[in-house]
């Protein structure tokens, strides 16, 4: 079996479209065969359907031979995480709850839908937790979800299946959604890209539970596929009454011609306040600091005075997975993930007023931001503070809480903010990724790549799916 569609990024497989050296036909054919090959070991997609991918990349190879191709991403195959609704093919969420036949399912998420538009091949959706609650990938419907580097590790979660599925060279692109990390812990630990935009730069429909929260966005092997996937994604749509109008700067546009980033001020904080990072990833981040004063950038180290914020975060997050799982109504607590019933026993309690009091509390903190990006243009912290742990927990052995978030002290609070971030890969720590976060001011997701671009071309590091 050929690997040519393994290797390439997005943009290759465009260049290569272009100049008819590859088909979109032939790349569908060639991934789904490694699909079939090499996900048994991880369990990254939930659904196939190869009639349909084929469908799509043959009328995307009569576009390119009419001389008529519909954009950057046409024939571009592009997973998609299993909460957002593709028409023709269920949206199960993890959960036996679900039945697939139970609808007729003939409606795109906003997401999915942008990308028919563009011409992109949907190569199948891919796995979550049930109802993206956690930050692994493992469900009572799909089971536990590898990470490419070492099966016997977490991809992370809870877009777990399209981290594992770019990793491992098993399509380029896949779209996912992040609440509290669910994009960057998982890019992180599989050694992608992932970024979560600003809240709202790409439109949610249906709404999320978790909407206050909750993000849909690129995960990809390189910063400049991230930009063109973002482009397709971003823009209003009028079932989504919280999303934003068309930047004034296209993506693709910010990270062209990028070559130093003189000028930029940026503040590191190695653990924000409360996390405690391993050794090796802490030297990956320093490493890829002074990678950003070598493109001369200002580094100053910061602190932000926060306490963690993980109370506010909790009263949110479970008050949303308190409203999933009533509404799924008698014989739910038999077929629910039991981790996600526990997490609700622990977290049952809170009042009007804890809303009230958690929502103050992300105003304080998205005030704090917006004058710390008066002095800065982007913060530096690690992506996650250790490596992946073993695949089939909720949390790291020897953990002293029972929740997710214990482990995921930088992720969850730039979810309460809304701020871009994006995770880019550091480095290695014996064989297993680590990744290094950069956010940035609301709206300002431009920035963000530019230095994310900047410090990938300058870092050059490997992903999985280049070597594939």
């Amino acid at each position: 079996m050929s690997d040519t569609a393994r290797r390439l990024s997005a943009t290759e497989l465009a260049d290569a479209y272009r100049s008819g050296e590859l088909t979109p036909e032939t790349v569908a054919a060639e991934l789904l065969d490694a699909i079939d090959e090499v996900d048994p070991s991880i369990n990254a997609f939930c659904l196939l359907d190869r009639d349909t991918t084929i469908a799509q990349a043959r009328e995307s190879g009569e576009r390119f031979r009419a001389g008529a191709p519909l954009g950057p991403l046409d024939g571009v195959p592009v997973s998609i995480k299993d909460l957002l609704l593709t028409k023709g093919w269920p949206t199960l969420r993890g959960s036996l709850m679900i039945r697939p036949d139970q609808m007729e399912w003939d409606t795109d998420a906003p997401a999915v839908a942008r990308l028919r538009e563009a011409g992109a091949v949907l190569l199948g959706k891919v796995t979550t937790p049930e109802f993206g609650w956690k930050g692994v990938t493992d469900s009572p419907r799909t089971g536990v979800t590898r990470n490419p580097w070492n099966t016997e590790r977490t991809s992370g979660g809870s877009s777990g299946g399209s981290a594992a599925a770019v990793a491992a060279g098993l399509g380029p692109l896949s779209v996912g959604t992040d609440g509290g990390g669910s994009i960057r812990i998982p890019a992180a630990y599989c050694g992608i890209v992932g970024l979560k935009p600003t809240l709202g730069r790409v439109p949610m429909y249906p709404p999320s539970p978790f909407a206050p929260v909750a993000h849909v966005g690129p995960m990809t092997r390189t910063v400049a596929d991230c930009a063109v996937l973002l482009d397709v994604l971003s823009g209003p749509d009028p079932r989504d009454w919280s999303a934003l109008p068309p930047p004034a700067q296209t993506a693709v546009e910010a990270i062209a011609d990028v070559h130093d980033l003189s000028g930029l001020r940026i503040g590191y904080s190695t653990d924000l306040g409360f996390g405690t990072n391993d050794a090796g990833v802490q030297a990956n981040t320093d490493r890829a600091v002074s990678v950003l004063e070598q493109l001369g950038a200002t580094v100053e180290k910061v602190d932000l005075g926060w306490d963690d914020p993980v109370w506010a975060y909790h009263v949110i997050w479970f008050a949303g997975a308190d409203v999933v799982v009533r509404a799924l109504g008698d014989g739910a607590e038999d077929k629910v993930d039991p981790l996600l019933l526990e997490a609700l026993e622990r977290h049952r309690d809170f009042t009007a007023s804890d809303f009230v009091g958690a929502t103050a509390l992300r105003m304080e903190m998205g005030t704090q931001m917006g004058l710390f990006h008066r002095e800065f243009d982007i913060l530096v912290t690690p992506a996650m503070p250790t490596v992946a742990f073993e695949a089939g927990r909720t949390v790291p052995e020897g953990s002293a809480s029972p929740d997710w978030t214990s482990w995921t002290p930088y992720t969850y609070p730039f979810n309460l903010t809304g701020q871009p971030a994006i995770t880019v890969p550091s480095g290695l720590v014996d064989g297993l990724p680590t990744g290094v976060q950069f956010v940035g001011a609301r709206h300002r997701d431009a920035v963000v790549l530019r230095v994310a671009a900047a410090y990938e071309a300058a870092a050059g590091f490997a992903t999985l799916g280049d070597r594939a």
